[in-house]
C-alpha cells in the first residue's frame, strides 16, 4: 500500500484543509506515514501569508529534494497558497517537485498523482477553493477538537493581504452540510469544534435562501445540546452584528473566546490597510462583547511596521494594546506580499525599525497577559483535557478553558477528552497551572 506524509505551514484553515487532503490520500487507498523518510509521496501544504512562512517551504523542498536523490521513486508536491500564487515557477526553482497546485485542486492531489502526466499545476482564483460538499471524510489530527470548515475566501481586499487572490471571493457551504459534519463528530464523541473561515462571520450571504452567521452558531449549538464546545475563527471586526453579541451570550456550547483581528491601533495605518472600520469602532465592538459576555478573552492579530507606520502609529497600537486588555495576540511584522497594493508603498519601514517594533509590542503583550491571568489564580476554570503528560510540560498534562487558555496540570488518571473543574494555582504571561478540583464534568 502506498504511503502519503503532509507537511502543514500557516493557519487552522491550512491545518484543516491538510486533514482533507489525508482524507482525500485514504480513500484512494493510501496509508499515512508519520514521517517523511517512510513515505512514498510527500506533500506540502503551504502558507503565503507571510515571506518567512514561504522561507521555511524553500528551506524543507531543498531538504526533500536531498531525500529523493536518495530515493528517486518518492514523489514531491506543493499545495495551497504559495502553489495557488506562484504555480509553474517552483518547479523551475525546485527540480525536484512532480507536482505544483493552487488551492483549488488540493483534493484532487490523490487522482494527480497516479491518472496522469506529472505536469506542474496551478489554479487561478477564478476556480474557487472547494466548500468540502461530498467529499471524503477528513483524516483528523485530534480526536477530541476538530476543525470544520463552513466557508471560504474574502471580499475585503486588505491592501497587505494575500487571501481574496489565494481563496477567491466569500463562498459558504450550505447549513445541512456543515450540521451533518457536526453531527458525525458528536457520533464519534468529538468534544469542541472550531468554525473556520477567512471572515468567518461574512457566513451566509452567499446562500439562497440567505442566512447569517449568527443563525448558524445557533442551529449547532442546538443540535449539539451544550455537548460540545463550540469556537470559531477569523471573524471581521465590521461583521460583529448585534445578533452575534447575542448568540454567543445565549448559545450555552459557544466558549468565552474572540479572536478579532485589529491589524493596528493607528487610524491613518488602518485606513491605509483598507481595513473599513476606525480604532474607536474598533474598540466599541470590543466594549458590546464584554457587555455581552463579561468574562469574554479576546485575542487579536497585529502588523507592525506595515509601509508609512510613523512612531506615532506605533505608540498608538502599544496604547490600544493597553487600552483593551488582550488576552494573547499573534503579531508579525510587515512583510511585502505579491499582488497586494500595499507591497508597492514607496514608504517601507526599515528591517530593523520593524524589528525592535515587534519586540515592544511582544513586552508588552506579555506583561499584559501576565496580570490578567493572575487574576485567575483561586478560580475554579472548565478545562477541557488534550493532551496527555508531557516531558515538556514537567510531566504535566494539558488542556484548555473556555477562554481558549492553557492550564497544566498533574496527570491524575484522566482521559483524554474529558472536561475537568480545575483551581488555577499558578500564572504566567502564555499558560496557567492549576490542579483538579472536583473531578470529571
Amino acid at each position: 500500500m502506498p504511503t502519503f506524509h503532509i507537511v502543514t505551514f500557516g493557519c487552522q484553515a491550512n491545518e484543516a484543509d491538510s486533514e482533507r487532503m489525508a482524507g482525500a490520500f485514504v480513500a484512494a487507498g493510501y496509508q499515512h506515514a508519520t514521517c517523511p523518510e517512510e513515505a512514498d509521496v510527500i506533500l506540502l501544504n503551504t502558507c503565503s501569508i507571510r515571506e518567512k512562512a514561504e522561507q521555511k517551504v524553500y528551506s524543507l523542498l531543498g531538504r526533500y529534494q536531498g531525500l529523493k536523490r536518495e530515493r528517486p521513486g518518492l514523489k514531491i508536491g506543493l499545495t495551497g497558497c504559495l502553489g495557488q500564487l506562484e504555480g509553474a515557477a517552483l518547479t523551475r526553482r525546485f527540480p525536484g517537485l512532480d507536482l505544483v497546485v493552487g488551492t483549488g485542486q488540493m483534493l484532487k492531489v490523490p487522482g494527480l498523482l497516479q491518472e496522469r502526466p506529472l505536469i506542474p499545476l496551478t489554479l487561478r482564483p477564478t476556480e474557487p477553493m472547494p466548500t468540502y460538499v461530498g467529499t471524503p471524510p477528513p483524516l483528523r489530527g485530534s480526536r477530541v477538537s476538530a476543525f470544520v470548515n463552513i466557508m471560504e475566501g474574502c471580499n475585503y481586499f486588505c491592501t497587505f493581504c494575500v487571501v481574496p487572490y489565494t481563496r477567491g471571493r466569500e463562498r459558504s457551504r450550505p447549513v445541512a452540510d456543515v450540521l451533518a459534519e457536526v453531527e458525525d463528530l458528536l457520533y464519534r464523541s468529538y468534544r469542541e469544534v472550531t468554525l473556520l473561515g477567512q471572515t468567518v462571520n461574512a457566513y451566509g450571504k452567499s446562500l439562497r435562501p440567505r442566512t447569517t452567521f449568527a443563525a448558524l452558531l445557533r442551529q449547532v449549538d442546538a443540535l449539539a445540546g451544550g455537548d460540545l464546545r463550540i469556537r470559531f475563527t477569523s471573524p471581521h471586526p465590521r461583521e460583529v452584528t448585534p445578533d452575534l453579541y447575542a448568540a454567543m451570550a445565549e448559545c450555552r456550547g459557544v466558549c468565552e473566546h474572540a479572536h478579532l483581528p485589529v491589524q493596528s491601533g493607528s487610524d491613518r495605518v488602518l485606513t491605509r490597510m483598507r481595513r473599513l472600520y476606525t480604532r474607536a469602532e474598533y474598540v466599541e465592538v470590543v466594549r458590546r462583547l464584554r457587555e455581552a459576555i463579561p468574562d469574554v478573552a479576546l485575542s487579536t492579530d497585529l502588523i507592525v511596521g506595515f509601509p508609512g507606520e510613523t512612531e506615532e502609529d506605533h505608540r498608538a497600537t502599544l496604547d490600544l494594546l493597553r487600552e483593551v486588555g488582550y488576552d494573547s495576540l499573534f503579531a508579525f511584522y510587515y512583510s511585502p506580499r505579491p499582488h497586494t497594493p500595499a507591497a508597492e508603498y514607496p514608504d517601507q519601514v526599515l528591517e530593523p525599525v520593524k524589528r525592535q517594533r515587534l519586540a515592544e509590542v511582544f513586552a508588552l503583550q506579555a506583561a499584559i497577559a501576565l496580570e490578567k491571568n493572575r487574576a485567575r489564580i483561586g478560580r475554579v476554570e472548565e478545562v477541557l483535557v488534550e493532551r496527555g503528560p508531557s516531558e515538556k510540560e514537567g510531566s504535566l498534562a494539558s488542556g484548555r478553558t473556555r477562554q481558549n487558555k492553557w492550564v497544566h496540570f498533574p496527570a491524575d488518571p484522566l482521559e483524554i477528552g474529558a472536561v475537568i473543574e480545575a483551581e488555577i494555582t499558578e500564572a504566567y504571561s502564555y499558560y496557567l497551572k492549576g490542579k483538579c478540583h472536583h473531578g470529571h464534568m
